[in-house]
């Protein structure tokens, strides 16, 4: 039988076993070997051996002799310290060199014996000699985080790597919708786009944690018209904890990581978060269950109207020739024509696709999200909602002179609060700088203190 449990267990368990066994009579002795046998693995005669034996005595072993003394380590400290505090890989080379320069110039006078013993100093022995030092320099020993723990198991995955063709590898990111201020509790976004096809889903969170996101990412399994093969996501600990970790595990889903401040490993997703979400909310800060339920509202018309009747560009091929990259892109499709064209999507799937593409009418569903958009809008500003519900016909009638009302923003769009004057895209200037902003505008220099 194999042995389930470790050594150190099985040490502590003979321990407390064993003076159970020698004070028991013969019929109790039977059954508690039965039992630690198949606990630990042992064979019964080497039980009995293990359970039966005296404790040896701890043996004194003697103290190896030191071979540097507290000179050795003054003098090292004075070196390492010379040397802008470097590693001991990296002091260890450089000591013969540094002991000569710092002796010429009279910075350091050593002992015969001193002086051969220090480049003799291996570089661990000089990083053991330093511990103390260092500690007390920089504060204490710097503490391992249990999100480096968990980031350590998880494999890079660079904008380069990506050479699947078929879709189910998605890439997953996080849109805040705090406004200005990136304190207290708000509603997050969470991004998941398929590096093929380009299919993106959007899911409302009331707050950031890392529960909601494995119930997100199960929630937009459910309604993927492909098999969710693969998960890549960035640094941040809503994405590297053990729940996500054990979920991928647990589901045979590839779960990878971008590095770190490179969001250019991220770049499909990173698109998608400008092109729809910020595109449909904005900037703005939203916050608690109300709001995450209209923007809830928000994505479930959106997701249709962006994966079936948005095409977008995918890029082809790109070199350089010298300063200049030069790219080319396939002819753009949506995400449904993509899924439709491709040879790893199932006959099942795509008949589901097609029957849903059929039942769609975009017109409804833009006349939704505008809906939902104006609800966001007053909620972003602490305005309660105004019900208004225009048929299909009066919708489809504006749409013919809605241009002429100029863009339709998103509910916290810049161009809004410009209208009022002293607006430079999402930054206000100073009342007394607004006047020279016509000035500026014509070519002078805007000084706002000299106004």
């Amino acid at each position: 039988m194999r042995r389930k449990i470790q050594l150190t267990t099985r040490r502590e368990l003979t321990t407390a076993v064993g003076q159970r066994y020698q004070a028991a009579d013969r019929i109790a002795k039977k059954l508690i070997l039965g039992e630690f046998t198949k606990i630990t693995g042992y064979h019964r005669k080497h039980a009995i051996r293990v359970l039966t034996a005296q404790p040896m005595p701890p043996r004194d072993r003697p103290a190896r002799p030191r071979i540097y003394r507290e000179a050795a380590k003054e003098a090292l400290i004075v070196l390492w310290e010379a040397a802008d505090r470097i590693c001991g890989k990296r002091l260890k080379p450089l000591l013969p060199q540094l002991l000569e320069a710092m002796e010429r110039h009279g910075h350091l006078q050593l002992e015969a014996e001193l002086r051969t013993q220090l480049p003799k100093m291996s570089a661990a022995t000089i990083d053991r000699q330093l511990g103390s030092v260092r500690e007390g320099a920089y504060g204490g020993r710097k503490k391992r985080t249990a999100l480096n723990r968990i980031r350590k198991p998880v494999a890079v995955r660079t904008f380069a790597d990506w050479t699947e063709g078929r879709p189910g590898f998605l890439e997953v990111d996080l849109v805040t919708h705090c406004g200005e201020r990136a304190i207290g509790s708000f509603v997050h976004t969470l991004v998941l786009t398929d590096v093929a096809s380009g299919w993106t889903e959007c899911v409302a969170l009331p707050v950031r944690e890392q529960t909601l996101v494995v119930e997100g990412v199960r929630g937009v399994r459910r309604k993927l018209p492909f098999p969710l093969l693969g998960l890549d996501t960035d640094n941040d600990s809503a994405f590297l904890n053990e729940t996500l970790l054990t979920y991928c595990s647990e589901q045979n889903i590839v779960f990878t990581r971008s590095r770190a401040y490179h969001k250019n490993d991220q770049a499909w997703v990173e698109q998608k978060n400008g092109a729809i979400v910020r595109k449909l909310t904005g900037y703005g800060r939203l916050e608690g269950l109300t709001a995450t339920a209209a923007l809830r509202r928000l994505y479930q018309s959106s997701r249709l109207y962006t994966n079936f009747f948005q095409p977008c560009f995918k890029l082809k091929s790109k070199h350089r020739e010298g300063a200049r990259v030069y790219k080319s892109y396939e002819r753009p499709e949506t995400p449904s024509q993509r899924l439709l064209a491709s040879n790893d999507i199932t006959a099942e799937a795509k008949e589901r696709l097609q029957e849903t593409l059929e039942g769609l009418d975009p017109v409804l569903l833009l006349k939704q999200i505008r809906e939902a958009q104006d609800t966001l809008r007053a909620l972003s500003q602490n305005k309660t909602p105004e019900v208004v519900a225009r048929d299909v016909k009066a919708f489809v009638d504006s749409l013919a002179t809605a241009w002429e009302l100029g863009k339709y923003g998103p509910p916290t769009d810049a161009n809004q609060s410009r209208d009022a004057g002293g607006v430079v895209g999402r930054t206000r200037l100073p009342k007394s700088g607004r006047s020279c902003w016509a000035g500026c505008r014509r070519g002078r220099t805007w000084k706002p203190r000299r106004c």
